[in-house]
C-alpha cells in the first residue's frame, strides 16, 4: 500500500522531468488531496515504483 514517508522531504537533488497535461493535473490532485507537496509526491511515487519491481532474472 502507498504511504507517504516523510524522510523524504530532505531531497535535495535538482532534476527536471516532464509529464503529459493529464498526468501533470492529476499528481496535482493527489498531491492536494494528501496535502503534501508536488515533489514529495514523485518521490513517493518513484520509490514506491522501485521497491515493487519485479526482479529481473
Amino acid at each position: 500500500m502507498f504511504k507517504v514517508d516523510n524522510n523524504l522531504r530532505r531531497a535535495t537533488m535538482p532534476v527536471t522531468i516532464r509529464f503529459t497535461d493529464e498526468l501533470h493535473e492529476e499528481l496535482h490532485k493527489v498531491a492536494a488531496q494528501n496535502d503534501i507537496s508536488f515533489n514529495l509526491l514523485i518521490l513517493q511515487c518513484c520509490k514506491y515504483a522501485l521497491d515493487n519491481m519485479e526482479e529481473k532474472e
